[in-house]
């Protein structure tokens, strides 16, 4: 029976994660060459937008994590999610309209909403998901693999809905999170599972638990971390935009973007199937490593070459480095920090992190893609990664120490 719960709690959580994805992926994957193309902004005009949506997104990954390590195992964090999810249709073409008309009021509006849905939400399922993989026996990753198969298959069609209608994507995007609705009201954490939790976990979250975290040495060497890896999302945000523009005519490249992502995407699902097998070799710190000079390879490899197919390789690139970054970082904090605050520490110490880097590079990244151009651009953000991962091979722990009363029970991601 305890198996039958295990697969029924996998096979839910990877369908939510799946369609949370082709949300995403449908209103947000080519959201920088809707902005230039459809709305008519500038590479600077857009940098401002993915500063207010990472500054929202910072805000609501502080109370979220929070919240869902009160919540444990209930889904009323989720039930919120969802309904923003079924509103995204509506509320990309809001944020269009709103833009038309004065650029600061859009891009606060747009900000907020996909900072709160997608930037923010994206942790709590991703939480979620990996504090019911430790009470049920499945591996994290082998979840996750679904919600890259989501991005990949709704961005194989963004391009050519784009070039028909670019409302289209934002329908799908509606209809995606009905679907997500009807899973989440089929998913039922068996009540085993969440005695397990109760009994591992114990103690109720308080403000002071999470606010220890500040004091812990090891806490602020995963955040330096973070920053430097986090510039990858600095740099995904207009990299369509640069790729279109490799083509004759801009409707080429946003069909090939499409199908350039929805491979690498492919790629990622493979590899999120094989990252914890990698990961439990090698060891989370080395994991997260191995990621970190992976994603300086892409970046610096990106302001090197030239011609759309070399460019596609690099990005490419992707599908390797997320996969062992996501499974080593959720490894990495149960092997060393409080499991009670699992969602905190991934949304705080790695999405939250994310998110302060990107308000602050967003525009800056904008400002040089214009004075300086892409490549030049692509070669800085590469030799920052390049520093701050090097740097933390010294600053990582490899193993948790033997006796540490932060540390409450043992690993079973």
């Amino acid at each position: 029976m305890m198996k039958e719960h295990d697969s029924h709690s996998y096979l839910l959580l990877s369908a939510l994660l799946f369609f949370f994805f082709v949300t995403w992926s449908s209103s947000g994957s080519l959201l920088s060459i809707w902005l230039h193309q459809e709305v008519g902004l500038q590479p600077g005009d857009t940098g401002i937008i993915f500063s207010v949506l990472s500054v929202s997104a910072l805000f609501a990954q502080i109370c979220y994590g929070f919240v869902q390590d009160k919540l444990g195992l209930r889904k009323h964090l989720l039930w919120y999610i969802t309904v923003l999810l079924i509103l995204s249709g509506p509320a990309y073409l809001l944020f269009g309209y709103l833009l038309k008309i004065n650029i600061l009021i859009g891009s606060l509006f747009g900000g907020l909403y996909i900072g709160l849905t997608f930037n923010g939400g994206i942790g709590v399922l991703e939480s979620y998901t990996e504090r019911v993989a430790r009470q049920t026996h499945f591996e994290f990753g082998k979840a996750r693999m679904w919600g890259s198969l989501g991005w990949a298959v709704a961005t194989f069609f963004a391009g050519l809905l784009f070039n028909i209608n670019p409302q289209l994507n934002f329908a799908v995007a509606s209809c995606s999170g009905l679907v997500f609705f009807f899973l989440l009201a089929r998913l039922s954490v068996p009540a085993d599972a969440q005695a397990l939790s109760a009994e591992g976990e114990k103690g109720k979250v308080k403000l002071e638990d999470a606010l220890r975290l500040l004091t812990l040495p090891r806490f602020w060497a995963l955040v330096f971390f973070v920053i430097g890896t986090c510039i990858y999302g600095v740099y995904d945000q207009q990299f369509p935009v640069y790729f279109s523009s490799q083509f004759p005519t801009l409707q080429e490249g946003n069909a090939m973007y499409g199908y350039l992502n929805s491979f690498q995407v492919f790629l990622e699902a493979a590899g999120m199937f094989c990252a914890p097998w990698l990961v439990n070799r090698i060891g989370a710190k080395n994991g997260l490593i191995f990621a970190g000079m992976v994603m300086a390879l892409r970046m610096v490899a990106s302001g090197l070459v030239e011609g759309p197919l070399l460019i596609s390789i690099t990005k490419l690139l992707h599908g390797v480095e997320l996969p062992v970054l996501l499974v080593s970082i959720f490894k990495y904090n149960s092997a060393n920090f409080d499991k009670r605050l699992s969602s905190t520490l991934y949304l705080v110490g790695f999405a939250c992190t994310s998110s302060v880097i990107a308000t602050v590079l967003s525009p800056l990244a904008g400002y040089s893609y214009e004075k300086y151009g892409f490549a030049e651009s692509y070669l800085f953000m590469g030799a920052l990664v390049f520093c701050t991962t090097f740097i933390s091979i010294f600053l990582l722990r490899a193993s948790k120490p033997a006796s540490d009363p932060l540390l409450t029970q043992s690993s079973a991601v």
